[in-house]
Parts: C-alpha cells; structure tokens; sequence
C-alpha cells in the first residue's frame, strides 16, 4: 500500500513538473532564418509567428516567389528550432523513468 501512494504522489509531481515544462515552452521564442539571413521569423513555443523580417533587397516584382519560399523556409527553421528545444526538455523531465521507446507525451 505505501508503494501505491508513494507512486500517486511521483504521479502528481511529475504532472507538476510537466505542467510548468508546458508555461516555459509556451514562452519559448525561436527565430529561423532563410536566404543567408535575408529572412527572418521568430515564433514562439506554441508555434505561433511573432515577427517577420524581410530584407528591404528582396522587394522586387520579379522574386514575389523567391520571397514566400524563403518566409516558408524561415518559419520551418524557427518550428525545427522549437521542437528541438521541447524535445531537450522532455528528455531531461523525463530521464529515469521505464517510458517505452517512441511513446510521445501530451505535447
């Protein structure tokens, strides 16, 4: 019986502890860049865009196409940079316990 409730409270705590992993990935902000830097765009844990930053060389008629490719490319390198960083976290929360390989937690 002391064994259950000692694992009910690790259970709790360790909700705890994700639950304050989830508030500081949530103000995590990553910036992606793409182009040499020429594009930029930072978002935040919840992978949502906060700012975009062009180069004033690419405002030409001719590179609208070469100008979304590089937006797109800019917020896929910030996403990377986000999900590599919940992952870090996930991974020191986590380490120590049995959870089965490729199991993903609630996030």
């Amino acid at each position: 019986m002391k064994d259950l409730i000692g694992l009910m409270g690790k259970a709790k705590e360790m909700q705890a502890k994700f639950q304050a992993m989830q508030e500081e990935i949530a103000g995590l902000e990553a910036t992606g860049q793409s182009g040499g830097g020429l594009v930029q765009v930072t978002i935040s844990g919840k992978f949502e865009m906060r700012s975009l930053k062009i180069d004033p060389s690419l405002f030409k008629e001719d590179d609208v196409e070469i100008l979304e490719d590089l937006i797109l490319a800019a917020h896929n390198d910030a996403k990377t940079k986000v999900e590599a960083i919940m992952q870090e976290k996930t991974k020191a929360l986590t380490a120590g316990l049995p959870i089965p390989p490729g199991m993903k937690l609630p996030f």
